[in-house]
């Protein structure tokens, strides 16, 4: 993609840009990873040289990834059916390995491999390795009664330590969502859960959540580029924020209150989505505040 900038235009955009990287120097950014920007080849760079520069300015960028997709077509040509409750895959011991060997051995490698391509130094790992995070077995509820789901993660826990050691030096963490409980069991974890835990127990500065989706827009269609708590809660009593946008900004909430700074919706759709909306001045996503 070919952008006609002057001089001018280019100093500008630097100068806008340089009160935000200063401010992020040192700081931890953890980014989910998901939707069209792991599937679009142009979006799937285009993230990736966003995260490798933001290593390059001196933050210390986390990624977290999810597969869904992935897993999917794995189970498809394994011929085991993928069943879904309450939107939760139903995970048996056959459906976690495969999950467990997509997510870790193909999809984190992938991403891993995309960061070296475009310079920057990256380190695979999931939540079994360290034993950084500790989850335990997850149910849901239909009818008023709960279900087991098979092998599906609650965090209990998140070990920050190693990821401290990977970010102190020269490396981006890319986490694969899978944990393990006390017996050593793995399981797979809602990556969404995964992003916000890890920005809760590194005290992020920022998490931002790459969706298909503009932002959280208000009632008559527009993008709200900025809302606290308090506003969430208000839109979800009024109907505006309905749907699967609740759990998303639920899970914004929970993270804020644990501590981190800032949490970004945006659009994963759009090229270079992650430097448009931390350096300049509106941004192109929803961010929520305390």
């Amino acid at each position: 993609m070919e952008y006609n900038y002057t001089k001018e235009d280019l100093a500008n955009i630097l100068v806008t840009a340089l009160p935000y990287i200063q401010k992020l120097a040192g700081k931890t950014i953890v980014i989910k990873y998901g939707g069209n920007a792991m599937i679009n080849e142009e979006l799937k760079n285009s993230v990736i040289e966003d995260i490798t520069l933001l290593k390059y300015i001196g933050a210390n960028p986390i990624v977290v990834h999810g597969g869904g997709p992935d897993i999917t077509a794995a189970l498809k040509s394994y011929n085991i059916e993928s069943k879904f409750i309450n939107g939760l895959r139903v995970t048996d011991e056959e459906t976690m390995r495969v999950a467990q060997m997509v997510l870790v051995g193909k999809t984190n490698k992938e991403i891993v491999s995309l960061i070296g391509k475009n310079g920057g130094n990256a380190i695979g790992i999931c939540g079994i390795d360290g034993a950084c995070i500790k989850c335990r077995r997850k149910t849901t509820v239909v009818d008023g009664e709960r279900v087991d789901i098979g092998f599906v993660g609650d965090i209990v826990d998140v070990d920050e330590k190693v990821l401290n050691l990977f970010c102190k030096d020269k490396y981006i963490p890319v986490i694969a969502p899978i944990g393990m409980d006390e017996e050593g069991h793995s399981y797979n974890i809602n990556a969404d859960d995964v992003a916000s835990s890890v920005a809760a127990a590194m005290g992020a500065e920022k998490l931002i959540f790459l969706t298909d989706i503009e932002g959280v827009k208000d009632k008559d269609g527009n993008v709200i580029f900025e809302m606290s708590k308090k506003k969430v809660k208000q839109l979800i009593a009024e109907g505006i924020i309905s749907g699967g946008m609740i759990p998303k900004v639920t899970g914004c909430m929970e993270a804020i209150r644990a501590g981190v700074s800032r949490v970004h919706i945006i659009d994963g759709r759009v090229p270079h989505c992650i430097l448009l909306e931390i350096f300049t001045d509106t941004g192109i996503g929803t961010m929520i505040t305390n």
